[in-house]
């Protein structure tokens, strides 16, 4: 496509691209993104087994679900979006897809804590390339008025691809290795794994080389058919994007824009307790409920990461059509939305009816991730269009340090906390352990069996609604990104028309 100087001074006005090129743009980086959170979370929904199969207690769970992947994701992300503002954007997506897609597939032949542990880091590196260069090709997409819109679809990738690697990964997971073994050999393709002892091969492992193998179809896919805009091609004439900023330049743009730190220590919160959440909620329902893997995923995984997608859309619907009227509609609706997640999830951990816990859960989910796309909106709008990837690198890299660093580790401390102050209030003379419980080569009597299940089940209980709470934080920081807002917004929010 071949883009005029006249083209590009209308470029504010109607995008680049037509517009079904457009769409096709913006639903092939939510494909990524979607893939991007299959591979990141499909180790949440084969949580149960993993803890089982490594014998961990919940907080060395929490320590290997969260901050090592988070550290080096937020350690990439800042070098990597630093190339995209200067290089190009589609190139740095596809490469990163093949990263992290054949690390999740090595996830599978993990052989003990600490490979598996290298294995996730790698996952980490490469998703790192995702999100700064896609938010920064968005911008030169779609123009101010239709981002919102935009970032709600491209964030629902996230939920997405909860359902999809609850859909794929729970069932697979619940397979015997001999299961797979037989089938391989039914279509003629025994022969390339002749070696294998599938006898001994877990379901878990399968489910990670399974999905994480396809990423290299979908890298092929953006290095081929997405073009690579010009840099500001959608915002208004006079705002320069012929040089890429430095570090110290987009710092010192965002040190001016409080609204953006507000927004994004409320992001942060938010996946704090999201990531916490999700780290645990298949162990919760297998544990609390009596679920299979295979259940927990499909009855409630998938479905409740669908709810969740359409909260997504919704959140960036809803602000569109209220920003023309309220300007911060972009951050009080998010505001709204995570403080009435509080009470659904509260009330769907302690519910026992299995069908009630659903819609509870379901109307929190719902509430919950209406602040997605805004956080990208605010993120790359209150910064000029040459510092987009940069400003959403810097925005990941708290949301990862403080939500998926620490938000795990939280819930499985605070779960192996309550889990021994529940042993004590069942039998205050038990010398039990959330250690001694979870050892796999202890002999314990029936009676010591089921004080440890029980204690396990109420301990995460407790640990996951405390967690919940923190969305009232999150809310109050999104209503302080609100009072500043209108000022520190690059575009004139609600004034253009496509």
């Amino acid at each position: 496509m071949q883009t005029t100087a006249s083209d590009s001074a209308a470029g504010h006005l109607t995008g680049y691209g037509s517009p079904s090129y457009r769409h096709y743009v913006l639903i092939l980086l939510m494909l990524v993104y979607t893939l991007n959170f299959i591979d990141r979370t499909l180790i949440a929904v084969v949580a149960q087994p993993i803890i089982e199969s490594f014998q961990l207690t919940d907080a060395q769970w929490g320590l290997l679900y969260g901050p090592p992947f988070a550290i080096f994701y937020a350690v990439m992300g800042l070098p990597i979006a630093l190339w995209a503002d200067r290089s190009n954007r589609v190139h740095i997506i596809a490469l990163c897809i093949v990263l992290w897609s054949i690390m999740t597939a090595l996830c599978g032949v993990a052989i003990g804590f600490f490979t598996l542990l290298l294995f996730r880091i790698g996952v980490a590196i490469g998703e790192a390339g995702c999100t700064p260069p896609a938010n920064s090709l968005i911008g030169d997409y779609f123009i101010a008025r239709k981002r919102a819109t935009a970032l709600g679809v491209y964030s629902m990738g996230v939920t997405l691809g909860s359902v999809l690697a609850n859909m794929f990964g729970g069932p697979i997971a619940e397979m015997q290795g001999s299961d797979v073994g037989s089938w391989l050999t039914g279509i003629g393709l025994g022969w390339l794994f002749g070696g294998l002892d599938w006898a001994n091969i877990e379901g878990w492992r399968v489910a990670f080389v399974v999905v994480g193998l396809p990423g290299a179809l979908v890298a092929w896919l953006v290095w081929a058919s997405i073009k690579e805009p010009p840099r500001g091609y959608s915002d208004p004439p006079g705002q320069n994007a012929d040089t890429a900023p430095g570090w110290s330049e987009t710092f010192g743009e965002l040190r001016q824009k409080p609204s953006f730190w507000w927004m994004s220590i409320g992001a942060s919160l938010v996946a704090f307790v999201g990531y916490g959440l999700i780290s645990f909620q298949a162990p919760f329902l297998q544990r609390e409920h009596g679920l299979s893997v295979r259940d927990a995923a499909l009855q409630f995984g998938a479905p409740l990461s669908l709810l969740a997608a359409v909260g997504t859309f919704l959140g960036g619907y809803i602000t569109e059509r209220l920003t023309e009227r309220s300007p911060t509609a972009m951050a009080w609706v998010p505001a709204v939305g995570v403080a009435l997640a509080v009470p659904a999830y509260a009330a769907a951990f302690f519910s026992e009816d299995l069908d009630v816990v659903f819609v509870l859960w379901g109307i929190g989910a719902v509430f919950h991730y209406s602040y997605l796309g805004a956080q990208y909106n605010i993120g790359q709008g209150v910064v000029s269009n040459r510092s987009r990837a940069t400003a959403i690198a810097v925005l990941l890299i708290l949301v990862s340090l403080i939500g998926n660093g620490i938000g795990p580790y939280f819930v499985g401390f605070m779960s192996d906390f309550f889990m021994q102050r529940e042993l004590f209030i069942l039998d205050a003379a038990t010398l039990l352990s959330p250690e001694a419980c979870k050892a796999g080569d202890m002999v314990r009597s029936a009676t010591d069996e089921a004080l440890c299940r029980n204690a396990n089940s109420t301990g995460l209980k407790f640990a996951m609604a405390v967690t919940a709470s923190i969305f009232l934080l999150a809310s109050v920081c999104f209503l302080l990104c609100g009072r500043t807002l209108k000022a520190d917004f690059v575009a004139e929010l609600g004034s253009e028309r496509s």
